[in-house]
């Protein structure tokens, strides 16, 4: 057997190769160099998809798998997760190293800050020792920067994510969504996730980390399709815009809310809560508006967290919406939802037990699981989008995760087999 190479990785040096090429060029020139520097006799970078449930495989030119869908030259091979060792890489956030003729095959999460953007998978000429997994790993999350600089500035990511087409309101609620579902930091772990129905109904979550707080929104457009969706749009661009001119929680709800009274059409609302959790007094409060009641799952235990519901944002021009404060304890995970999760065809699933089942999960996996359930209990036939926010709250000082190539190290799953 081929002895492994003895040079260490050089993750500068895979950095300077992507410097000024092109987007799509710079993450195939990683790659590349990764595969050069491993000696690799394969080296693939394959994206997590919109779905949750595959991976793709970005390829240009003649010659792909059978069955890849096809634009401008470029291929996307999907491939289902269930049951393979990328879903449990993916999940886990642990290196999977395994013997192959005459060499190895190593799969490596590609995440930054807790977000599961991908695998590498390399066949290497022999079984690599736990200095150069290391180095792989760290290469991994380098690679994680590329994609996310790549992506900002071409649809070559996004058109390979999208293993079924979008209808255009569900084109305008994805831009509504934040760059990243999962986020790692000291106190906290958050992953969110829409499972958006055939006619879309509006549905968005949104979250903003500053240096003392973190703000997560979940709403609910009345209505369907591109109705719901530019309802949708004003409302959140109006929580953005209000959030980002300083105004504080109680008056960014005051100006959404207004600005709905003032440019929808008559009737239309949404639901929402807004939240606020500041990290220097580990305390925090809400706005509820008209919106289902977060769930909360400590010791065991789920219930619902009793909130005063006041009437959703839109309907009462000039309203200034009470704040609430939000009981919070380390250890606590909390899961906020719209009523697409508890609503008509989706009603057999049991959201209490489903968290309650989850307590060994990380964020990441709770919202897939239970995007998962609610798509099984309504056969596929989901009749309001399904949205979910799952926190969990790790509370103490102030500070950075305990990270391990972009992944926190206290917050990964376990390896399963």
């Amino acid at each position: 057997m081929t002895p492994p190479p003895t040079a260490g990785l050089d993750v500068a040096t895979l950095l300077e190769r992507v410097e000024g090429r092109a987007p799509i060029e710079a993450v195939e020139a990683a790659t590349e160099s990764l595969a050069e520097m491993l000696d690799a006799r394969e080296l693939a970078f394959l994206i997590a998809d919109f779905s949750g449930r595959s991976v793709v495989r970005l390829t240009t030119g003649a010659g792909g798998a059978a069955g890849a869908r096809t634009q401008a030259g470029e291929q996307a091979e999907s491939l289902p997760l269930r049951g393979t060792v990328y879903e449990r890489v993916l999940r886990t956030q642990q290196v999977d190293v395994r013997p192959v003729d005459e060499g190895a095959r190593m799969i490596v999460p590609v995440t930054d800050r807790g977000d599961a953007i991908g695998l590498l998978e390399a066949v290497l000429p022999a079984l690599p020792g736990p200095a150069l997994i290391a180095s792989v790993g760290r290469a991994a999350h380098a690679m994680a920067y590329v994609v996310i600089a790549a992506r900002r500035y071409t649809d070559v990511f996004e058109w390979g994510q999208r293993t079924t087409p979008f209808a255009l309101a569900a084109e305008i609620q994805r831009r509504l969504l934040p760059a990243s579902y999962t986020c790692e930091a000291g106190q906290f772990t958050l992953a969110g996730w829409l499972e958006p129905s055939a006619s879309v109904g509006g549905d968005t979550f949104d979250y903003t980390l500053n240096r003392d707080s973190l703000h997560v929104s979940i709403t609910d457009a009345v209505g369907h399709q591109i109705e719901a969706a530019l309802l949708a749009t004003l409302f959140v661009g109006s929580l953005r815009n209000a959030r980002r001119r300083g105004l504080d929680l109680q008056e960014q709800a005051r100006y959404a809310n207004d600005a709905l009274a003032e440019n929808a059409p008559p009737g239309r609302f949404v639901t929402g809560q807004l939240v606020r959790f500041d990290l220097l007094t580990q305390r925090a409060e809400i706005v509820n508006g008209g919106h289902e009641l977060p769930l909360r799952l400590r010791n065991g235990r789920v219930e619902e967290i009793s909130l005063r519901v006041e009437p959703p944002f839109g309907v009462l021009p000039g309203k200034s919406f009470q704040l609430q404060p939000f009981p919070l304890e380390p250890g606590d995970r909390i899961i906020f939802l719209t009523d697409g999760m508890q609503e008509r065809n989706a009603a057999s699933l049991d959201v209490a037990a489903a968290l309650a089942a989850s307590a060994d999960l990380h964020p990441r996996e709770v919202v897939h699981e239970l995007g998962a359930a609610v798509l099984e209990a309504t056969g596929g036939d989901l009749r309001d989008d399904a949205t979910l926010v799952c926190l969990d709250w790790h509370g103490g000082d102030p500070r950075g995760p305990n990270s391990l190539h972009g992944s926190d190290a206290d917050q990964a799953s376990p390896a399963r087999p």
